[in-house]
């Protein structure tokens, strides 16, 4: 009887430690997705190549429909981000909007609602005048300087997966922002530079049969830039969540 007590006693020990272990697991969580924020000024010290291979390792493992695993990423680095940077901002200046998945036809209601308090606090922060179109644009242009970030990873998916890959590679960006937040490494994905594909094409040398999601520029944040200054909020659940049984 008492080795039955103890094994019993033992049992539910393990399941007291392990219950322990999932919640300091999910407070850690927590934790990051807190901190993470997308980082609008970097300073231009590297990155270590193992810390993004790091990176890279952790963000490969989240789910994908039947393990496709469609991700693949091109990253610049050093003098190639450089190159890279200048040869963008013309293209911005010059060349005409052609994404290669189509972007949102409108933002309503709490969408554009939320939308626009990211753009005010952003301008707040940055001293943009409400109004003064030409300082918001210069600021929008800052997407395409990729905020000083030494490093940029270049997203693309199957164009055969359709929707589907790039719900995958949503995946991707979030852990990839997880991890690299982990290693006290700031982040951006930008949908901006999608809006010129067919250069990232040419630039890059990607083939049409993959279609490029996003950037996502890297590195390590400049705290004291205002552009860093603020965050933005989440919904309640009871906005995005419905409850039955």
């Amino acid at each position: 009887m008492l080795a039955l007590d103890f094994c019993w006693s033992d049992a539910i020990l393990r399941r007291v430690n392990a219950e322990g272990e999932i919640r300091v697991a999910l407070s850690n969580l927590n934790q990051l997705l807190t901190a993470r924020h997308s980082c609008r000024a970097f300073l231009s010290d590297p990155v270590p190549k193992d810390q993004i291979e790091q990176i890279l390792t952790s963000a490969a493992r989240v789910p994908s429909w039947c393990n496709a695993q469609p991700w693949h990423v091109v990253i610049a680095s050093g003098a190639e981000t450089d190159r890279f940077r200048a040869a963008l901002q013309k293209e911005a200046q010059t060349g005409t909007s052609a994404p290669d998945l189509p972007f949102p036809t409108s933002y309503s209601g709490a969408y554009q609602d939320r939308r626009r308090a990211c753009g005010w606090a952003l301008y707040e922060a940055v001293g943009v005048e409400r109004g003064d179109r030409a300082a918001s644009a210069r600021q929008m242009m800052e997407n395409f300087t990729l905020f000083g970030a030494p490093h940029c990873a270049l997203l693309t998916s199957p164009t055969e997966l359709g929707a589907y890959g790039a719900l995958d590679c949503g995946g991707f960006i979030t852990a990839f922002a997880l991890a690299a937040q982990a290693l006290g490494i700031a982040t951006i994905p930008q949908a901006a530079l999608a809006a010129y594909s067919p250069f990232i094409h040419r630039y890059f040398d990607i083939p049409d049969d993959r279609k490029f999601l996003c950037a996502i520029s890297f590195g390590y944040a400049d705290n004291e830039h205002p552009a860093n200054s603020f965050r933005t909020d989440r919904a309640d659940l009871n906005e995005i969540a419905q409850w039955l049984g």
